[in-house]
């Protein structure tokens, strides 16, 4: 029996030490790619952020009346909401962190009285809704671990549209945020309609070239695209920073499995030993 417990033991420890290449393996991996998902981010921060600012400062009651996305709807009776999640898991809580995240807009959203529909980038996301029988208006499952400004337009554009068109009066969309590679909290964000920015002067004061109606027109879908692309290289980021750190887990945790199954596996084979010793002098005892 001591020698089948020995066995079984080693078979575990062998088991153990390929899992934990395993987990070590995918942390050096998710170390590779934060450290170049962080540099896309921190490219389009100062960008995003000057351009957000602009929007914010397109303050005049007639140019509202002017160009459709910044009409200011007076009731939400139909609201979109886009979550961005990862296409694989391994990442600690950073999906489910998300979804609950879009759960409780869309809670709120409809005890607002609001008709909600969802859209999603991202596989954990997208089998999370359709495996609890949630109508999904759109998925996008193709994003990888470096998004581009044109996938930012396919998912932003279909909502633009919308909202131009009088079909949606607001458009919220859910990601994370890095702040560091130990912390990225979910957050929601409103896109649609815009909030002009507290004290922003109007329009009506400066002299605009070309006129704000067309300068709008021009700067509103950049500013959109270039939210959501964002969006997307810091839920890049703040998935490989939850991978590395969840793996890192892995990896220590395997390792203490292994100590203390070493330890068994030695007081185990250290009995075995113990036994036969005793079965060899008593043998030499009968012998006598």
């Amino acid at each position: 029996m001591a020698g089948a417990g020995a066995r079984e033991v080693m078979r575990r420890i062998k088991s153990v030490r390929n899992t934990r290449k395993i987990t070590r393996t995918m942390e050096l991996v998710a170390t590779s790619k934060l450290k170049r998902a962080i540099d896309r981010m921190q490219a389009a921060r100062p960008y995003s952020d000057a351009l957000a600012d602009l929007m914010q400062s397109f303050h005049a009651p007639w140019l509202e009346r002017e160009h459709p996305l910044l009409r200011q709807p007076s009731e939400t009776k139909r609201a979109a909401v886009l979550l961005l999640t990862a296409n694989r898991g391994f990442c600690g809580a950073f999906n489910a962190n998300l979804i609950r995240e879009a759960r409780s807009m869309l809670d709120a959203l409809a005890d607002q009285g609001a008709a909600t529909e969802l859209h999603i980038a991202g596989k954990k996301g997208l089998s999370y809704f359709r495996f609890r029988g949630v109508q999904i208006a759109s998925a996008t499952t193709g994003i990888g671990d470096a998004p581009t400004p044109e996938d930012a337009e396919g998912l932003v554009a279909p909502l633009r549209c919308a909202f131009e068109a009088g079909e949606l009066d607001a458009v919220h969309m859910v990601s994370s945020e890095f702040r560091s590679a130990m912390s990225t909290p979910p957050r929601t964000t409103r896109m649609l309609p815009l909030e002009p920015a507290a004290g922003a002067p109007s329009l009506d004061a400066y002299i605009v070239s070309p006129p704000p109606e067309e300068l709008v027109g021009r700067v509103l879908p950049s500013y959109l695209r270039m939210a959501v692309y964002r969006a997307l290289v810091e839920n890049a980021a703040g998935e490989q920073g939850a991978r590395r750190a969840a793996m890192k887990s892995a990896t220590d945790n395997a390792g203490e499995i292994l100590e203390n199954l070493t330890r068994t596996y030695n007081r185990a084979r250290q009995g075995q030993i113990t036994q036969e010793i005793a079965e060899i002098v008593g043998g030499a005892a009968a012998l006598e």
